[in-house]
């Protein structure tokens, strides 16, 4: 709990009504989408702009109090959980678009605005925003930054950090920074910008930030490619890949996935396929044209039975909201979900997805697969019951096996999701000891109070606040 002194200061900063630490309020931010992290704030503040932002930092970090900037709470690393207790910073205040420069191709934003609003004002506009992360209509784009989300669209038009220019920043003394800008080459320094997209909140509070616009697509066209076997499905990407053609979207779902997809979508889906992929091509119309041809001939050639083309825009949009609801359909068959998302080469989705499958049978675990294949992250996802201890700890040793096989095979821990706490204890395996301390070295030297999001990425030392005379 917040001792009284202090949270007389907060409350002359950001207004009464905008700090809460009522039981109800703590308890709802003590937790976001990971399952089994759960720790109770001392408090919620609600800073109405970047002035704010810093007095509030600047307060904290000279009583060494934890903060923890949030979202909408979507992580699925347990980045967001105040674990060390502290403050929650939320940004319901700070959620406008602050300007649309259609002459430099930008859009300046603070953090609270939802991923979904900054695309549909880039459509309003015949721009395109192409980050979309699966919870892109509830997600915000500062927690967005902070994790370097991916999405759908990644294998064509990239992550998150590739359409950030630019950031204001609050570092942890409470000083606010400036980095890059509305430029398409800037060399001046460090890149400052790159350092704080997907530093998960651990070395300062973004306030504002700069995005590039690209052109909105002309047009584009749906497909379902459906398969009896997974590894051929999964070859299939290999192949697309290999014949110089990059989807928009290049997603793939296991049969367990489709079905509880179709049981909660109710589209139509194919429930007797093995594996379906799910491939979207955007631009001009006889580029479209040509890459879906392609593709339907390279999807029968690696043994797909049937594919289909979407014949309205209805139709294939549809697809894609199905495919983004494969978490919450999963969600509804066991009290715990948990959503993985190791990433390999294209070329090794194969063998990744084979790898799932034994080790899944290995410990006799419900883990469906799905995910972008084409960028080769896959979501490989567990039904459990946190209740029942014994099968957790098969999970754990089922994941701890999924990420090193995703690392023997050139991959990574996370493609997306972040390190977080969940999967702090793995991160060596990718980055190796001395990167991890290397990266710890960063942290301290621009947060030495270790007050931004602690215990987050790294293992940190035991904190000890400043005692508050009354």
């Amino acid at each position: 709990m917040l001792h009284m002194n202090v949270k007389e200061k907060l409350v002359s900063i950001v207004g009464v009504e905008n700090v809460e630490d009522n039981n109800a309020s703590l308890l709802a931010y003590s937790y976001d989408s990971t399952a089994r992290y759960q720790a109770l704030p001392d408090a919620m503040v609600a800073p109405r702009n970047k002035q704010e932002v810093a007095a509030v930092v600047k307060l904290c970090n000279e009583y060494k109090i934890p903060i923890v900037p949030r979202g909408s709470g979507t992580n699925l690393c347990a980045g967001t959980t105040p674990t060390e207790g502290g403050i929650v910073l939320i940004f319901k205040h700070m959620n406008q678009i602050l300007e649309i420069d259609q002459e430099n191709l930008t859009m300046t934003v603070q953090p609270g605005v939802y991923t979904k609003e900054i695309l549909e004002a880039a459509i309003e506009v015949g721009l395109f925003y192409p980050p979309d992360p699966g919870s892109m209509h509830i997600s915000q784009i500062g927690g967005n930054i902070s994790e370097n989300s991916g999405g759908l669209r990644g294998l064509k038009y990239g992550v998150t950090r590739d359409y950030v220019l630019g950031l204001e920043v609050v570092l942890p003394n409470g000083e606010i920074i400036r980095t890059g800008g509305k430029l398409a080459k800037d060399v001046a320094g460090y890149d400052l910008t790159r350092l704080y997209i997907g530093a998960e909140g651990t070395l300062g509070v973004i306030t504002e930030a700069i995005l590039k616009l690209i052109p909105q697509p002309e047009t584009k066209k749906t497909m379902l490619a459906l398969y009896e076997d997974l590894e051929a499905a999964a070859e299939t990407v290999s192949a697309i890949i290999a014949n110089r053609i990059i989807p928009a979207t290049l997603e793939f779902l296991d049969q367990a996935t489709i079905q509880v997809v179709e049981d909660f979508a109710k589209i139509g889906l194919p429930t007797e396929a093995k594996a379906v992929l799910l491939i979207e091509q955007d631009g001009a119309a006889e580029v479209v044209a040509r890459d879906m041809e392609k593709i339907e001939a390279l999807c029968k050639e690696n043994r797909a039975f049937d594919v289909q083309v979407a014949r309205t825009n209805e139709e294939a949009d549809q697809l894609t909201a199905a495919r983004r609801s494969a978490l919450s359909a999963l969600s509804r068959l066991k009290p715990t979900t948990i959503l993985e998302d190791a990433t390999v080469p294209r070329s090794e989705i194969a063998e990744m997805v084979k790898a799932i499958g034994e080790i899944a049978e290995k410990y006799q675990l419900n883990i469906c697969t799905f995910g972008h294949a084409g960028d080769g992250n896959l979501h490989p996802t567990c039904l459990t019951d946190a209740r029942n201890e014994e099968e957790i700890e098969l999970v754990e040793k089922a994941f701890a096996e999924i990420f090193q096989q995703a690392v023997d095979l050139g991959g990574t821990i996370t493609g997306e999701h972040g390190v977080g706490m969940m999967k702090l204890p793995y991160l060596h395996l990718k980055a190796g000891e001395h990167g991890v301390e290397a990266m710890r070295s960063i942290k301290k030297a621009i947060d030495p109070n270790m007050i931004m999001n602690p215990g987050k990425m790294f293992e940190t030392t035991e904190r000890k606040r400043v005692v508050v005379e009354q």
